[in-house]
């Protein structure tokens, strides 16, 4: 096993084993899982089995979850240079660029090849959707970095579901504005997915064109030059899809829309869970203090946190957001999920069971401790939801029910 070690010269020498190096491969190999359905259908006729995959991730992955159990193991912070400049964990993400172009590319031969049901096509297409979806994760990752390299496969992996926009509205718009009410991508406290959805997906298209327009015009630049790197994936978009129409045919259209809008959906659902209902304080002088660790939902289930390149420590990426997802780190005492993200995006589904496993987790957080005024209010919820959780701090942990 590969392991990383200096000499220091107060603790002598400190070594490190990243005891997940190669599991990390199924970060690259996940996107494939969407062809599962596929490869069942060929060996059974069964075009109902076109579900496995959309099963695996919402389900199975939480399953997973609950088998394998967390990891909040850190490596020494004297070994984190050498483990972000360990070329392997940088090639992962740029790898899996690729396969997200495949899997859609396949999906669309397949859709335009075969005679297929109603049911079954929306079943593909969605599939097509969430795994397309996992697409913006990887160019979460590949965003932030700062190699040239890097932030063209983020373009590219965006380009597969259309959302050409959001690593600048995210690196932006969302990392400066984070657990304020001013940033649509924070949910807030008695806000539904479906409410926070309508808001948050016209929103950053806005911040994103906003934050790249003013790039341009500080460079003295048209908005529409080609260096506009929201242009940039638009067009990429542009050339694959394109390609798929004019190759399969105007049955891709409709693909299309749907796999994309359910490719967004994906964002939207890692958006709503992440932030839920926290609220940076304001400043004497009116602006907010610095985004703190407490300001994001965590989680370090091992399986999630493999195929989503260790996004589920929020607060650490928030912290230092160019970090690689290999380095992230976990922390005691932070506000935790009670399952991975996988687990929670169906939840947030259910608005009913939502707020029944989350609102008296977020309010008996210690910083909050009961606090409606330490809490991300939706508009006009606030007496409504101080009548119904009177009385709870952070004294009554055995409140978050589930």
């Amino acid at each position: 096993m590969h392991r990383f070690t200096t000499q220091h010269p107060d603790k002598g020498e400190i070594t490190y084993q990243d005891r997940k190096r190669y599991l990390w491969l199924v970060s690259l190999l996940y996107p494939l899982v969407a062809l599962s359905g596929i490869g069942l259908y060929y060996l059974t006729d069964n075009q109902w089995l076109f579900v496995v995959p959309l099963i695996a991730s919402y389900i199975g992955v939480s399953v997973l979850d609950w088998l394998l159990g967390e990891d909040r193991n850190n490596p020494p912070e004297e070994l984190v240079p050498q483990l972000e400049a360990d070329a392997y964990y940088r090639w992962l993400p740029i790898l899996t660029v690729p396969m997200h172009v495949l899997v859609l590319v396949i999906f669309a031969w397949f859709i335009s090849s075969h005679d297929l049901g109603v049911p079954a096509l929306i079943m593909l297409t969605l599939t097509a959707g969430l795994y397309s979806g996992l697409g913006i994760n990887t160019a979460h990752e590949l965003g932030h970095k700062k190699p040239a390299l890097e932030r063209w496969m983020a373009r590219i992996a965006l380009a597969v579901s259309g959302y050409g926009h959001f690593c600048v509205e995210h690196n932006r718009g969302h990392h400066r504005h984070v657990a304020t009410p001013e940033d649509p991508a924070s949910s807030k406290m008695g806000e539904n997915i479906y409410q926070f959805a309508c808001k948050e997906i016209p929103a950053g298209f806005r911040r994103g064109w906003q934050c790249e327009k003013e790039r341009m015009e500080r460079q003295g630049k048209s908005v529409w030059h080609p260096s506009n790197e929201v242009l940039q994936s638009y067009a990429l978009t542009l050339v694959i899809q394109g390609a798929l129409i004019a190759v399969f045919g105007w049955i891709m259209l409709p693909f299309l829309l749907v796999q994309n809008f359910f490719g967004w959906w994906q964002l939207t659902s890692a958006n709503y869970i992440e932030h839920y209902g926290l609220l940076r304080q304001r400043k004497a002088n009116g602006g907010y203090e610095h985004c703190q660790p407490w300001h994001s939902w965590n989680a370090d289930y091992i399986a999630s946190n493999l195929l989503l390149f260790q996004l589920e420590r929020h607060s650490d990426h928030h912290a230092n957001p160019t970090r690689r997802y290999q380095s992230l780190r976990s922390f005691a005492d932070l506000p935790t999920l009670p399952i991975g993200y996988f687990g929670m995006y169906a939840i947030a589904m259910l608005p009913a069971l939502w707020y029944r496993v989350m609102d008296k987790r977020l309010l008996a957080l210690p910083h909050i401790a009961g606090d409606f005024d330490k809490v991300n209010i939706a508009p006009g919820r606030r007496a409504e939801l101080e009548a119904r959780y009177a009385g709870v701090s952070a004294q009554q942990p055995a409140a978050q029910e589930a």
